[in-house]
Parts: C-alpha cells; sequence; structure tokens
C-alpha cells in the first residue's frame, strides 16, 4: 500500500505527525475523521525523487549534527526498541522529539529509506558526516544480531563518553587560550597606540632617534612595521594558514602532523593518551556489541583520528588475518604502552577482551584527566609571566628615554 504522512490536531489541540499505510488518501481522512482528529493534512510520500532532493538540500545547508544531539537520539531510539515499538514509529517520535533542524531531516529521510526497504544501518550509511563507521558498524551488528536495542544503548554511551572527553579537553584549553588572546590583544593595543604617543612626545623634547636606547629604538621599529606594514602581517598570517592546511590535507603532510602531536613536548603526551583511551573504548565497544575482530579493527583505524596509531592497528589486524595475536603488532609499533600491552594480552589468552579494553579506557580517561588538571596548573603561571615579561619590557622601553630627557633638561 503507498505509504502518507499527515498533520492534524486532537481534541486538545495538540499537533499531531505520521507517517502510515492506507489504501487511499480518502480512505485516511476518512479514518482519521473517526478518531476525531481536525484540520487533517495528507501527503503521499514518494521516496525516490522526494528522498534524493532532500538529501541534497541536507548535505548543502545543514552543518553536521552535534554529539550531543546524537547520544539523546540514540539513547532514546535504544529505549523505544526495548519497549517493543516499531523502528517507523520510533523514528516518527524521534523526529519529532529533536531540537536539531539537521537532525530531524536526517531522521525524515531515514524513514522514508526504511519504508521503502533498507535497513537501517544502510540508511545511516548515506550521512557519513554524521553517523560514523563505528556508529553503522554497530547498528548492523545490531540488527544481525536482534539485539538493536542494546547495541543503541552501546552506542549511546560511548557517545556520551567520547562527548564528555572532548569536553573536558577543550574546557582546560579555555584558559590558555584565553590568556594568549588577551596577551596578544594588550601587545597590540600597546605597539599601535600607546608607543606612537610617547615617540611622538620625545621627538617634541628635541630627542632624535639615534639618542633612544637599544631597547626603546627595536620597539619603534617594531611599532612602525605593525602601524604602517600590517597588510603583511595579515597576508603572511592568512598565507600560512593556507599552505598549513593544505600540507596538512596531503598523505605526507597528515603522517607528520600526527607525528608531530605525539612528540610535541607536554601537549604529545597528552594527545597519546586521548588516543590509547579513544583506542580501547572504540574497540571494546565494537566487541562487545558482537562485531567481527578484523571489522571492529578496521573500524578502530578509521575512527583514532591519528595515522601514526591507525597505521599501528592495521598492522595489527593483519596479524590477527594471519593467526597471530594484537599484542605483538601494537608492542613492535611502540605507539602503545607496556602495560596498554599486556593487558590486551592477557583478555586475549582469558577470551575477555572486550572487558579489559573498557578497564584500560576507564584508566586512561582517568589519566588524561589528571593531565589535564596539571597542564592547566602549570600554564596560568607560565602565561602570566610571558605577559608580564611582553608589558614590563614595552614599559621600560618607554621610561628609558624619559630618564634620559629629565637628566638633560637638568643639566
Amino acid at each position: 500500500m503507498p505509504t502518507f504522512s499527515y498533520r492534524a490536531r486532537d481534541d486538545n489541540g495538540r499537533v499531531v505527525s505520521r507517517t502510515v499505510e492506507a489504501s487511499s488518501k480518502d480512505a485516511l481522512i476518512s479514518e482519521l475523521k473517526q478518531q476525531g482528529l481536525k484540520r487533517i493534512k495528507v501527503q503521499e510520500k514518494r521516496v525516490g525523487q522526494a528522498g534524493k532532493r532532500r538529501v541534497r538540500n541536507i548535505t548543502i545547508f545543514s552543518g553536521r549534527v552535534k554529539l550531543r544531539d546524537l547520544s539523546i537520539f540514540y539513547r532514546q531510539f535504544a529505549t523505544m526498541i526495548n519497549a517493543g515499538v516499531s523502528l517507523i514509529r520510533c523514528l516518527d517520535v524521534l523526529e519529532q522529539q529533536t531540537s536539531s533542524a539537521r537532525l530531524k531531516e536526517i531522521i525524515r529521510d531515514i524513514e522514508s529509506e526504511i519504508e521503502g526497504g533498507a535497513t537501517l544501518s544502510r540508511s545511516m550509511s548515506k550521512y557519513p558526516r554524521d553517523f560514523s563507521s563505528l556508529a553503522v558498524g554497530l547498528v548492523r551488528a545490531g540488527e544481525v544480531g536482534g539485539v538493536l536495542d542494546i547495541t543503541l544503548s552501546r552506542l549511546a554511551a560511548f557517545t556520551e563518553k567520547d562527548m564528555d572527553l572532548r569536553r573536558k579537553v577543550k574546557s582546560s584549553m579555555t584558559y590558555p587560550v584565553l590568556v594568549m588572546f588577551v596577551a596578544v590583544a594588550i601587545t597590540t593595543a600597546l605597539m599601535t597606540f600607546i608607543v606612537p604617543k610617547f615617540i611622538s612626545l620625545f621627538a617634541d623634547l628635541g630627542m632624535k632617534e639615534e639618542d633612544f636606547p637599544t631597547p626603546t629604538l627595536l620597539l619603534k621599529r617594531t611599532s612602525d612595521f605593525m602601524i604602517q606594514k600590517w597588510y603583511i602581517l595579515l597576508g603572511g598570517l592568512i598565507a600560512f594558514i593556507i599552505i598549513f592546511g593544505r600540507i596538512k590535507a596531503t598523505k605526507t603532510g597528515k603522517r607528520l602532523y600526527d607525528r608531530a602531536a605525539l612528540k610535541v613536548p607536554v601537549f604529545g603526551s597528552l594527545n597519546h593518551k586521548v588516543s590509547v583511551a579513544r583506542f580501547s573504548r572504540t574497540l571494546s565497544t565494537l566487541l562487545a556489541s558482537g562485531v567481527p575482530i578484523l571489522q571492529a579493527m578496521e573500524t578502530v583505524a578509521g575512527t583514532i583520528g591519528n595515522d601514526i596509531i591507525a597505521d599501528a592497528i592495521m598492522a595489527s589486524r593483519a596479524s590477527i588475518r594471519e593467526g597471530e595475536t594484537i599484542a605483538g603488532p601494537l608492542a613492535a609499533s611502540r605507539m602503545f604502552p607496556p602495560m596498554v600491552v599486556q593487558m590486551i594480552s592477557i583478555g586475549e589468552e582469558t577470551g575477555q577482551l572486550d572487558s579489559m579494553l573498557e578497564k584500560i579506557a576507564d584508566f586512561y580517561e582517568s589519566e588524561v584527566d589528571a593531565a589535564l588538571e596539571s597542564l592547566t596548573a602549570a600554564l596560568e603561571p607560565v602565561m602570566i609571566i610571558v605577559l608580564g615579561v611582553i608589558v614590563g619590557f614595552i614599559v621600560i622601553s618607554m621610561w628609558l628615554p624619559m630618564i634620559t630627557a629629565i637628566q638633560k633638561l637638568s643639566g
């Protein structure tokens, strides 16, 4: 039978939106009136052309769905599936529940795809920007094993953990970035507004450029360059951002960047711990959901976000294909700490790899928390000292000529 979508109002004035099957439009309207619904608007859903048009609009004019919205979507979806609600009915309710315009359109299109005979995982795979390969893989495993509610619950828990980890990293970096921004703003204001006024004052007192002390002369020339050649600084900054982005977009450039991200002082250790935590949490979630180990390793390598660590994971995957263990190649790559390798090895031997990986993830997420607290505590005084040195240098450089001028006037 054809599929129709309708909007109507019940006796309490609430808007009701549904997608149902009916023999005809008139038959559906008659049935809805019998249910006491009013102001009925019915439209037949044509999955083919309408679906394609909707996908194109989503891709071009919408942003990416936020992790928070996805987390709520997975959690509510799992709850309704567990309660025995049909897939179409779940999607219909979720479309009304979400506050994200993009997710609302995606759910509507997924609903149309499923009504046309597609699976949930296949419909989700049309949106790789919003549903990761991890999400699609877990849903596919849930569909095959008949445990979609369980896999959706695990996906919701994973998304919440990942969101929490990202939030902690961002919030810890907020203060240092803010202090750096303030330092740059203060320095720029001093160099472009205050320093020129002092230089003009010194000129009125009869001082020439060769009379300036070396720090003052350096400060004057820097200020003149910032005021007169500001476009060079702006152009250089824009060129650097563009060139850096293009180099990073290449395979070689991405590898160099990822390697540097793991080796850079202070932040390298933090990036490494975040990657290990994400690897452990993702692989644990996939294995616990029944995803085959080879497919799980490939999915993890694609979602880890660091090519160097991804190479180590794929080398381990090749080892598994040849009948060997996971731990050996991970140890050989030197990208995973000995404790992680040993715990993975124990998990393989005892047949509890998923639970062991979950323990590793919990441990390294706590390590990330501790590292972020230490980093923030260390950066605060460093940034304040740097700002103090910059402002102090400018103030001293301005006072040195004043002292010289006062001595000349006294003499």
